[in-house]
């Protein structure tokens, strides 16, 4: 439950080196060993490897040591917090279905999946509601940290998991630590939050949850769902009736490439996020989005999905003082993308962005050498460096739309839904 005596925000001061680089921004990184316990079994593509490898890689490039940096704590959500963004009665499902297989008969699994758990998308485990309230606790805390002052933007990697309904799970997630965190943040005083969501799917989760609150913008950048799961997230989609406007949407055709990605946000993204002007700046960065991803269809590189980071925090701090979420979400090619994606995105919130040509740490290339063993793969790296190796060239949307291009077709109609409830003109902004 937020706590009614929260204080109000304060800005908090960048350090200024001595030497004159860069200034220092307090920041957050949530973490706790248990965090991998969030694990559906040895044969489900969200395997906890990618988080563990993340950490593994920001510790051995000196990430959770910069100056100014503070680990956050993931505690486990209380059901009170749950009950924020869930039903009661969903939350029980989930305590339920968190006892081992063996104990629970048959009918009470067929009582499990009317709330979407069971079967390969969301298998019961043991200890599922723990793992699971333990992402909200992080999300949670990373606001409290941030409204507090104690830092000015945060991470929770682990986080991101946007399918999640309010009484049912989906999409692999079970509690929906996003939409807690903004629900969190908007009882706590926030006077609007704006969630961007660049993960490969809709984030129709916290859309949903969300689709009738003015004071949260959710904007979601996305495959089409005319292909991919979750069949949703088109530009009519726009909100309530008590909140017309606050729900955009921007899916892509199939095949996106990495320059038409960054294309498509930067037309559609700074416009929005400046007029909105959230006090308090979400993102979601599923690293799904992937040209190695196994489950979506974008070509999108390493050197795009930095680009975008950089680009959300920039807004940041034009916006609402730097004051910026992030967290994790989707993403399947668990050693050779996700870690390396998360690590520009821990990188970028706690100070300097790594360069896509840098070298992988060789304590890091050890430990996914024995992950692919353990995974009965190739031990040798695909890739040694923190990028693909493919430099963008981005052609801006000032240079003119093309009716003949199907991703220009797709960002003009999400101008057109979405620019004029904001005051924009779609064809000037």
């Amino acid at each position: 439950m937020p706590d009614a005596a929260l204080p109000p925000p304060v800005a908090v001061p960048a350090v200024v080196p001595a030497d004159g680089a860069d200034p220092m921004v307090p920041a957050g990184i949530v973490w706790d060993d248990a965090l991998c316990e969030y694990d559906f079994g040895p044969y489900h593509p969200m395997a906890p490897i990618r988080l563990d490898l993340t950490r593994q890689l920001a510790r051995s490039a000196g990430l959770l040591e910069r100056p100014g940096v503070e680990i956050l704590p993931a505690p486990v959500a209380a059901d009170e917090q749950l009950a924020l963004v869930h039903e009661p009665a969903y939350i029980e499902a989930v305590r339920r279905a968190s006892r081992p297989l063996k104990e629970m008969r048959a009918e009470e699994l067929d009582q499990l999946l009317r709330f979407g758990l069971g079967g390969d998308d969301v298998p019961p485990f043991p200890g599922m509601h723990t793992a699971s309230a333990r992402i909200v606790g992080g999300s949670l805390a990373a606001v409290d940290a941030i409204r507090s002052g104690r830092v000015r933007r945060a991470v929770n990697f682990a986080g991101g998991l946007h399918h999640a309904k309010s009484s049912s799970a989906s999409g692999f997630c079970v509690y929906n630590d996003a939409a807690a965190a903004i629900r969190h943040a908007l009882d706590a005083g926030e006077e609007r939050v704006m969630y961007v969501d660049v993960d490969v799917h809709h984030g129709d989760g916290v859309e949903r949850i969300l689709w009738d609150e003015p004071r949260a913008i959710t904007l979601s950048v996305h495959e089409t769902g005319e292909r991919l799961f979750p069949g949703t997230g088109f530009v009519q989609d726009s909100g309530g009736p008590g909140a017309p406007g606050t729900a955009i949407n921007l899916p892509l055709p199939s095949r996106t490439t990495a320059d038409g990605w960054v294309r498509a946000i930067g037309a559609t993204v700074p416009a929005l996020v400046r007029a909105v002007r959230p006090t308090l700046l979400v993102t979601q960065h599923g690293a799904d989005s992937h040209r190695l991803d196994p489950l979506a269809d974008l070509s999108i590189t390493l050197e795009a999905q930095r680009e975008v980071m950089l680009l959300m925090r920039e807004l940041a701090e034009e916006v609402c003082d730097g004051r910026w979420l992030a967290l994790g979400g989707g993403g399947y090619a668990v050693i050779d993308v996700v870690p390396r994606s998360w690590a520009h995105l821990i990188a970028i919130v706690t100070g300097e962005a790594i360069e896509a040509t840098a070298p992988l740490p060789e304590a890091f290339l050890a430990a996914a050498a024995t992950a692919r063993a353990e995974h009965g793969l190739s031990p040798e790296p695909g890739i040694l460096t923190f990028g693909d190796g493919r430099p963008l060239a981005v052609r801006d949307w000032e240079r003119g739309f093309d009716p003949e291009d199907a991703l220009d077709r797709a960002v003009q109609a999400a101008r057109r839904a979405a620019f004029p409830e904001w005051g924009l003109d779609p064809f000037l902004d």
